[in-house]
């Protein structure tokens, strides 16, 4: 349980998703990086408590790993809950950077020299 969470966990995991087992979206990663988005909409129905204790936790970009270990939820059940804040445009997703597929070779000799010297 979180140290900052002194109510504790009254609800269950399932009723946070209204019984889904799968987001809605596919955009999610155990790094995807996510944000709240910069003005809030006011239009839309009101988000639950468990999404703005999400909100507040993503007023600085946190990847979904990181957040699943603050809300002590399961990555499953807080993916599901990014997908409807991002379908309802309270957050924005930047997906993890794409590793260059070709080695840096400079890089590649010095750690190469460096095991050497060892």
């Amino acid at each position: 349980m979180n140290g900052g969470d002194t109510a504790g966990r009254l609800v269950r995991p399932f009723t946070l998703t209204g019984g889904r087992t799968k987001p809605d979206r596919a955009d999610f990663t155990l790094i995807t990086s996510v944000t709240a988005a910069d003005p809030q909409p006011d239009d839309g129905p009101r988000p639950q408590p468990e999404h703005l204790r999400i909100l507040r936790l993503c007023a600085r970009p946190v990847v979904v790993a990181e957040l699943a270990t603050r809300l002590d939820l399961p990555v499953s059940v807080v993916t599901i809950m990014l997908s409807d804040l991002l379908e309802a445009g309270r957050i924005t997703v930047r997906p993890p950077r794409p590793v260059s597929a070709i080695p840096d070779l400079e890089l590649l000799q010095k750690v190469r020299d460096g095991l050497e010297r060892l």
